[in-house]
């Protein structure tokens, strides 16, 4: 680190190069509230001078403590960072017991926003500086053959009665933000205990479920990462439309008006970012600001109308633009200093509000022009004179002043080049530069500074510079070999201090690590089309000059497929282009595929495939697969809206052995169960074991698997990830239901005319197959089930909790037993069964039931428990099926209820079933009317495994991440 970025500010004001490393610029300060120090969460004491607060960030400590931080400023934090990877930013709420990783205050008294990937929270005025230090979830290069995972630690927000792994005291706080954790393993331990540690990390108890991020790439796309994940977060919508407001505002017509009417509407758009307030504990207790001033305590109108006029009397508002970008788009932040201020004081003010923490020496500042044009002449400010004294503008108007970086000299200087994944290399390089020296030669200087050879490999023009901004998330651009990077550093210093400072160099090979093949999956198209017909649906769209390489693989019932291009600039076009076509008036899906190097994953890990649908059920998909993000590596998770199970099972396809977890209702599981039998014969797994986690309304699946009646989100994620890794392997029955209607006779005119006019027989086969994994019922059962079904279909926002979906069960029950039909137990004179080729004669009943699982009806045994008849013990593995009669609504309330049993008719592993008349059938709770006709059920040749929990699980202690501590020795 550069001596200018190592400073902290001294007793006497000034600003000293004596920081160990943490950037912060510590002042004392008398605290009126109970104040927290960060670094040891212990309280401070005394009545006044009681410790020590950073003027950028807000960090409290000790004096006793002063010497022992770590915790680096976020005036410096950026500075810290290898490689920056953005952040997947949620939409804005509140978020209760969290604290802001930017100025470390609570978040429950204002918006914030939460990265969906790892544990980092800010608020909403605070995001634009947030350090973009997310988890890296992709980092397979082929030169990597040994890689090894470091532990990535986030400051704060630890669970609850986290323990540090080091001295095994406790390490959390519910009044500060304190504390390390492993973003990945989730060890946590003091700050002044992490370093003492060992650096590789193993993930921790999830190992064996855990893919790698060094066995995964993404291509090198101008895609966010969020697009990527199909993450919808912080307001896509939103800052579409406030994009388009600013767009019309900054109109020429617009601007000069709204710039002549005062700045106020400006400052609403571009607020102040948090800094130290007076009355702003540690502990994170908020107070109210407005734009321009931070407010004091609660006093009484008259007291506060004087007071306020004094102040006003006493105090400046100045407006601070770090650069001409941000006067052109009135992007300023603002300072309050004392009228007579030193234009040194203002300097240091203005530093502090943009979290420079940089030498002032090395900057000045200067009155903005009223327009903002820039020009020659522009003056700088003396240091020791009052600014107001030298400012042009009127008393009665608001100063602006430009923060400026003061050249010494313009002609030449030193950039910082990091390697951008480039082998055997760590830590960035000071690269000596005039302003006359290209991209070409940086390269040149740079290969020679990291101490490559010169064979064929390390040649100059297998390499490309690359400009990283990390402002406001993570952008990166190419440079030419003929742009001169020093005269763009120049350039961007005077367009924005803040952009240029977050602007860094990276030495990069041409190579993608990824690989040439870059795979997009195309979706919400017609199903049931042939390849051609799909291919002039797509070139329609993207235009026969973004035609793909090769079409891998298409999913005609499902109406997806996967194109594979082999160059980035081609793939982002379409990309770009398909995600805003339209067909057949439904929205195409498009998502960009990782890709994983199957030979990479440790032959202990198993990685884990994590399906959720978010409307399941009770609807707490959403907060469970932000959880599995962070617990997992988040290209392992997949949310069921963005295309079904079949782009996790494609990314997956190659992976030798893995698992899957289904969370959502029978439905779900039925339809993960269902894509694997299409895709499962062309990958290397076929048939993976699967997991559940109950989100739906009966659950009858999960009960029988032992995963409980329903997902209630008081579990704890990590206990049940822990779950799917104890869990037992088993064999589920499954069934094949042909419904095979009766042939309607043609009308003789139309057989007439189909003859004379010679046309071919146009009959067509209207059979229809299903699988059934868990039941298949007839009559009344299925009736209630179709109802519901309407009814949801209907107003599918009501049905947004498991509670209202069961209660909309029983109001459907209670009006059919009002509304009696004639089909009442009548059932067995329009319907026909033989079970194993023997006819059954069937008793009064209004409903069959075919049972393959011992669970119905969200969580009721029809079938009763074990006695002494003349039919086996059934199992969900013993290829038998068993047959149950229910008498009407009653009897199905009262088998719910445990009162009663449903009455035993067969059991077989061959079913015929002749439907003499219309009749409504459902199959795993999927309801229609079926028009009469043949019904054959059989045992299907489709096997799936399940993992049943295991029943006698040791529990884990849940405040000891697993780790082998035998690494190291830690003396404390």
């Amino acid at each position: 680190m550069d001596d200018s970025e190592n400073m902290v500010r001294g007793q006497g004001g000034g600003i000293t190069p004596d920081d160990p490393g943490h950037g912060h610029f510590f002042i004392k300060k008398t605290f009126h509230k109970p104040t927290y120090c960060h670094h040891c969460t212990d309280m401070l004491w005394g009545l006044i001078g009681q410790g020590f607060v950073c003027e950028v960030c807000n960090f409290v400590v000790h004096e006793r403590c002063l010497k022992t931080v770590v915790s680096a400023c976020s005036s410096i934090a950026t500075n810290l960072i290898k490689n920056p990877v953005a952040h997947s930013w949620s939409e804005a709420g509140h978020f209760k017991r969290k604290f802001c990783n930017v100025c470390r205050r609570r978040l429950e008294d204002s918006q914030a926003i939460r990265c969906e990937i790892c544990e980092y929270y800010a608020h909403e005025d605070c995001s634009d500086f947030s350090v973009s230090d997310c988890k890296e979830c992709a980092t397979y290069g082929p030169h990597k053959v040994n890689a090894v995972q470091y532990h990535h630690w986030r400051e704060g927000n630890l669970p609850a009665n986290s323990k540090c792994l080091a001295c095994k005291k406790t390490c959390w706080s519910s009044e500060c933000l304190s504390g390390m954790r492993c973003e990945w393993c989730g060890v946590t331990a003091h700050a002044s205990c992490y370093r003492l540690l060992p650096t590789e990390c193993n993930f921790g108890s999830l190992r064996e479920i855990m893919l790698p991020p060094n066995c995964l790439t993404i291509p090198r796309m101008d895609v966010p990462m969020e697009t990527v994940l199909g993450i919808k977060g912080r307001g896509d919508k939103r800052k579409r439309l406030h994009a388009e407001k600013i767009n019309k505002i900054l109109e020429p017509s617009n601007f000069e008006k709204l710039w002549e009417s005062g700045a106020g509407f400006f400052s609403r758009l571009t607020k102040s970012g948090r800094t130290i307030s007076e009355e702003w504990p540690s502990s994170g207790d908020t107070a109210t600001t407005d734009d321009d001033e931070r407010q004091g305590p609660t006093r009484s109108p008259k007291d506060k109308e004087s007071k306020d006029k004094e102040k006003d009397l006493e105090t400046e508002i100045i407006r601070v633009f770090d650069g001409n970008s941000s006067m052109k788009r009135k992007l300023y932040r603002t300072i309050s200093v004392p009228k007579n201020a030193p234009a040194q004081a203002i300097l240091e003010a203005a530093l502090k509000t943009f979290h420079i923490s940089d030498d002032p020496k090395n900057y000045y500042v200067s009155e903005a022009s009223e327009y903002g044009v820039y020009f020659a002449g522009e003056k700088e400010l003396d240091k020791n004179s009052p600014i107001r004294d030298q400012l042009l503008s009127p008393d009665g108007k608001r100063p602006s002043i430009f923060l400026r970086y003061k050249e010494r000299d313009p002609n030449k200087g030193v950039i910082k080049v990091y390697p951008g994944g480039v082998r055997g290399t760590s830590g960035y390089k000071n690269i000596e530069v005039t302003k006359d020296t290209t991209t070409e030669e940086v390269i040149q200087l740079a290969l020679r500074k990291f101490g490559f050879s010169d064979d064929i490999h390390d040649n100059p023009e297998n390499f490309s510079l690359i400009e990283v901004s990390l402002d406001k998330g993570v952008t990166e651009r190419m440079l030419e070999m003929s742009e001169k990077p020093w005269q763009l550093m120049q350039e961007s210093r005077k367009e924005s201090l803040r952009q240029n400072r977050m602007t860094r160099f990276y030495l990069q090979q041409k190579e993608d690590p990824h690989g040439p093949r870059i795979s997009l999956f195309v979706g919400n198209l017609p199903t049931g089309l042939a390849q051609r017909q799909y291919e002039k649906i797509l070139l329609d769209i993207i235009g026969p000059g973004n035609k793909w390489q090769a079409v891998d693989v298409i999913y005609y019932e499902y109406g997806a497929l996967v194109l594979v291009y082999t160059t980035s600039e081609k793939a982002n076009a379409v990309f770009n282009i398909l995600q805003d076509a339209v067909f057949d008036e439904k929205q195409l899906l498009v998502l960009l595929l990782p890709n994983i190097q199957s030979q990479m994953i440790p032959d202990s890990t198993n990685p884990l495939l994590v399906f959720v649908n978010v409307k399941s059920g009770g609807c707490q998909g959403m907060e469970l697969i932000t959880s599995f993000r962070k617990l997992l590596n988040p290209h392992q998770v997949f949310n069921l809206e963005n295309g079904g199970p079949l782009p996790g099972l494609y990314v997956f396809r190659n992976i030798p052995y893995y698992k899957i977890l289904a969370c959502g209702g029978d439905g779900t599981v039925g339809w993960v169960l269902s894509c694997l039998d299409n895709v499962g014969q062309d990958a290397v797994c076929q048939s993976p074991p699967l997991a559940i986690v109950p989100l739906g309304t009966g659950n009858d699946l999960a009960r029988v698997l032992r995963w409980g009646p329903g997902y209630g989100g008081g579990e704890d994620p990590l206990n049940v990830l822990r779950d799917v890794i104890d869990a037992d392997e088993i064999k589920l029955d499954r069934w094949t239901v042909i419904f095979h209607p009766n042939e309607k006779e043609q009308d003789e005119t139309k057989i007439a005319i189909d003859h004379d006019t010679n046309c071919p027989n146009t009959n067509e086969d209207t059979t229809t197959i299903f699988v059934m994994n868990n039941y298949f019922g007839i009559g009344i059962d299925a009736e209630v089930c179709l109802d519901f079904h309407n009814a949801r279909e209907g107003k599918p926002d009501k049905f947004n909790s498991r509670f209202h979906n069961k209660g909309v069960y029983v109001k459907i029950g209670l009006r059919k037993m009002i509304n009696r039909r004639s089909l009442e137990r009548d059932l067995h004179r329009y319907i026909k069964v033989e079970v194993d080729g023997k006819p059954i004669d069937l008793p009064p009943v209004e409903g069959l039931i075919i049972l393959n699982i011992l669970s119905w009806g969200s969580g009721s045994n029809p079938w009763g428990p074990e006695r002494e008849d003349q039919f086996a013990k059934p199992t969900h593995y013993d290829g038998m099926l068993e047959i149950i009669g229910v008498t009407g609504v009653v009897h199905m309330g009262q088998i719910h209820s445990g009162l009663r049993t449903g009455i035993r008719i067969a059991q077989g592993g061959h079913l015929r079933i002749t439907l003499l008349s219309d009749l409504p059938v459902h199959v795993d709770g999927e309801p229609w009317i079926q028009p009469a006709g043949q019904v054959v059920v059989l045992r299907s040749a489709l096997k799936a495994t399940m993992l049943k929990k295991s029943k006698n699980k040791i529990k884990r202690r849940n405040t000891e991440p697993m780790m082998k501590r035998n690494h190291f020795n830690i003396d404390i």
